[in-house]
């Protein structure tokens, strides 16, 4: 009961409260039912005709929000998940198309060929970092244009499929393709995605290098004075979230339309909300994927809402924002007034007037 009252009450699921809430103040402000918006939010994300699409979302939000996550729980931003997530995309089509493998020896290639681009990427801008000191959060963010243009480029012209419009590749030999569950757009990718999870719990939890990820998030300098050699730990989250990455980038490939298309894997800002999954969660891994769900969930049921209720599924993302903001004030003020607290008891107790009119006794003896 009491882990029950303590998640209640938790600054996230206060945000998450908040925000449904104001967003409810709003659909009362224009008009609209809020309980109908909401209802069709839920049915058409959670119901038969939406739980598919729901999963598939979960795919690509789960994917990113762990790749960005891992590096987050040391205190490291990698804002580069849109380069990593395309390079992935990228060497799972070239390895699909020009494998002499069979088809399912060539699917896990693909899958690993997406994964060690991505880590390779990643741990570039580490290196930025750790060679030439520029800061993650720069590198990380502007080494993903060049890679999205190269992407571009090899989708263009090189590799681009003969006669087609559309800036996209030949479509992958047959069987080279993740398996689908029945006839839905599901695929093992998720499978892959939650043993991520799984594994990336177990890390956090249960072996040393997941306690120096802890330990250098809360404190890097208790961390480096414990023996924690920074350099060394911010390549390795690297190349783990720039693996994670490319990995949903080889899962958006190999299934469908079983190619790579120019701008498909960022246009839905799966790596944004996979960010905001991260944030709200602090990097735990198990509230990394509630998270993760969460978003998944609005963004799916914002569709539906939007044909059902003429809501416009734009209310969603004001939902997310809404949540953010007040998870970022409900850690902040605290913080503040505890702070403030600690400086008004250590004036006191520097203060010699402050120390003798609290303190008769020894004023007395003095005199």
């Amino acid at each position: 009961m009491n882990h029950i009252t303590k998640a209640v009450r938790s600054p996230v699921a206060f945000s998450v409260l908040a925000g449904v809430v104001i967003g409810g103040l709003f659909l009362v402000g224009t008009g609209a039912d809020p309980v109908a918006a909401y209802g069709a939010v839920l049915s058409g994300s959670l119901g038969a005709d939406g739980i598919g699409a729901t999963l598939t979302t979960l795919t690509s939000v789960l994917g990113l929000a762990l790749a960005l996550a891992v590096p987050l729980r040391a205190g490291l931003i990698n804002l580069g998940g849109d380069g990593q997530l395309v390079l992935g995309g990228m060497a799972a089509a070239v390895t699909g198309l020009y494998s002499p493998l069979p088809a399912p020896l060539t699917v896990v290639l693909a899958l690993l060929a997406g994964m060690a681009a991505g880590a390779g990427y990643a741990a570039l801008a580490a290196l930025c970092e750790n060679r030439f000191g520029v800061p993650l959060l720069v590198s990380s963010l502007l080494l993903s244009y060049p890679a999205a243009s190269l992407a571009s480029w090899l989708a263009r012209y090189p590799l681009k499929e003969p006669g087609s419009s559309l800036p996209q590749t030949r479509q992958l030999p047959d069987g080279v393709a993740l398996p689908t569950f029945g006839s839905s757009t599901v695929t093992v990718g998720l499978l892959l995605v939650v043993l991520a999870a799984a594994t990336y719990w177990f890390t956090d939890r249960r072996t040393a290098f997941g306690y120096e990820m802890r330990m250098t998030g809360l404190s890097s300098r208790f961390s480096a004075y414990a023996g924690v050699e920074r350099g060394g730990l911010t390549l390795r989250l690297m190349a783990v979230s720039g693996a994670l990455a490319g990995l949903v980038g080889a899962i958006g490939v190999l299934s469908f339309p079983y190619r790579f298309l120019d701008g498909s894997l960022t246009a839905s800002g799966y790596t944004w909300t996979g960010l905001t999954a991260a944030l709200l969660a602090g990097a735990a891994p198990v509230g990394t994927v509630l998270a993760s769900f969460f978003f998944a969930v609005l963004q799916v049921g914002g569709l539906s809402m939007e044909r059902t209720t003429e809501v416009p599924r734009e209310l969603t993302q004001v939902l997310q924002a809404i949540v953010i903001v007040f998870l970022a004030a409900r850690l902040r003020f605290p913080r503040l007034a505890r702070e403030h607290d600690n400086e008004r008891r250590n004036d006191r107790e520097n203060d010699p007037e402050s120390h003798r009119e609290n303190n008769p006794v020894r004023q007395g003896e003095l005199t």
